[in-house]
């Protein structure tokens, strides 16, 4: 049986997690989080890095007790049943599918914005085309890649933060301490925490890089590890820029919310800025689709090595690359929705199924580290219990605080997916399919 190439390291599981994060779209989703949050975006972020540990911290207990490509999916069936796992990857597939759309998207409104004569379709079909020949092309290459386009968007963010800083020097009236950013007194705490479910959108790394076990070297320690680093640093980065951000542009009036940061941009840095700034954030859309069209594809592939997909579409590797380059090709296919999606809709489209997974993670580690243990110690109360409990509780929080769009869509593609269950299972009569677990490892 083919496998998976095992050449990932933690520095560069960790690179491709900041680069699915994308840091810098922080600046991409700011006008959207400051309309949704009345200016209070930087207490959303705080919010959600909050929900997001507590998560974080089950993903990195799960993904040590099953090192494959499975993801969410995998932790489900595994520790609570197969029929649950197969509805957990249906519903993740709301996340890993179609992210790489979102993230095309965003890039192709701001260079539409700044070449407003260029087609938004000649953008997303050359963010599509381009990744998906470096994804097929391999993981070590693709890597290779990342490490260079992180460099140059860090660099741009750190730039747009050094300059909003010296803004708020140069007027008398503000001050570099306020609270603003993190609390309004006259801001309801609903929509700080609708904005804190639009925020989750940009921690989905932490959780893509377990699709990447079965191409990191000792996955058991590597991927837990790289799961704490990236949500702690991705946080770190969404809190701080946002903070700053907000304290140059305090209110939540834009000409255009969804390229908000351009106007801030050159309010703080002027037109060269500008330039500067959305080639950085053009090169962090890139880098994060990569990543997210490489995950997206195992667990595309994940799914057709068990068979709840059928195996022989999304359970084969190219011969040559070893790569599920079906599964990346089908990836940049489902991408082409972004022709007809806006940015806000398509973004708590997504957060559906990402809740639902975090949510599922959580309830699997009660199953398999605490419910199934004959005599739980007292630690075991607050490590696979309590966090647990309360990280799923955040998860279903942010969850209903989706727009009501959002939460349709996500009820009818789980809909679909259980009529579809249905049929793979003979009418609930027998388990789905599943591979052997020990020929992944």
């Amino acid at each position: 049986m083919s496998k998976l190439k095992r050449s990932l390291t933690l520095s560069s599981v960790v690179m491709f997690g900041l680069a699915y994060m994308t840091p810098i779209i922080v600046l991409g989703t700011f006008g959207i989080m400051a309309d949704s949050t009345h200016g209070v975006v930087a207490g959303a972020y705080a919010l959600a890095l909050l929900a997001m540990l507590m998560t974080a911290y089950s993903y990195g207990l799960m993904a040590a007790e099953y090192p494959v490509a499975g993801s969410a999916y995998t932790y489900a069936r595994k520790s609570i049943s197969p029929k649950l796992g197969f509805l957990v990857g249906w519903a993740v597939l709301l996340d890993y599918l179609f992210l790489p759309m979102v993230i095309w998207l965003f890039g192709a409104v701001y260079l539409n914005s700044a070449f407003p004569h260029v087609p938004m379709s000649v953008w997303i079909l050359s963010f599509i085309g381009v990744t998906t020949v470096i994804n097929i092309l391999g993981i070590k290459f693709a890597n290779t890649v990342n490490y260079l386009m992180m460099l140059i968007q860090m660099l741009v963010l750190i730039a747009f933060v050094l300059l909003a800083m010296h803004y708020v020097f140069g007027d008398a009236s503000k001050s570099l301490f306020d609270l603003a950013p993190f609390y309004q007194p006259k801001v309801q705490m609903s929509l700080v925490m609708a904005g804190a479910a639009i925020a989750c959108y940009s921690f989905l790394g932490f959780d893509a890089v377990t699709t990447l076990t079965e191409e990191t070297i000792n996955p058991k320690k590597v991927i837990p590890r790289a799961i704490l680093l990236i949500t702690l640093l991705g946080g770190g980065i969404f809190i701080a820029t946002s903070y700053f951000v907000g304290l140059a542009h305090p209110g939540f009036v834009f000409q255009s919310s969804d390229a908000a940061a351009s106007e801030i941009a050159k309010n703080i840095g002027g037109d060269i800025f500008v330039t500067i700034f959305l080639i950085g954030l053009i090169i962090g859309q890139f880098a994060s689709g990569l990543s997210a069209q490489a995950s997206a594809s195992r667990l595309l592939y994940a799914m057709g090595r068990d068979g709840v997909l059928p195996k022989c579409i999304f359970g084969k590797l190219h011969a040559r690359f070893q790569t599920p380059a079906l599964n990346i090709v089908l990836c940049g296919l489902v991408a082409l929705l972004a022709l007809a999606m806006d940015v806000t809709t398509s973004v708590s489209f997504i957060n559906f199924g990402a809740f639902l997974a975090f949510t599922s993670v959580n309830l699997s580690v009660i199953a398999r580290f605490y419910i199934r243990r004959t005599e739980p110690a007292p630690r075991d109360f607050l490590k696979f219990l309590l966090i647990p409990i309360l990280g799923a509780a955040a998860d279903l929080w942010l969850l209903i605080s989706l727009d009501q769009k959002a939460i349709t869509l996500g009820l009818s593609w789980l809909v679909i997916g259980l009529v579809y269950l249905a049929y793979l299972t003979k009418g609930f009569s027998k388990e789905p399919p599943e591979m052997d677990f020990t020929e992944a490892e």
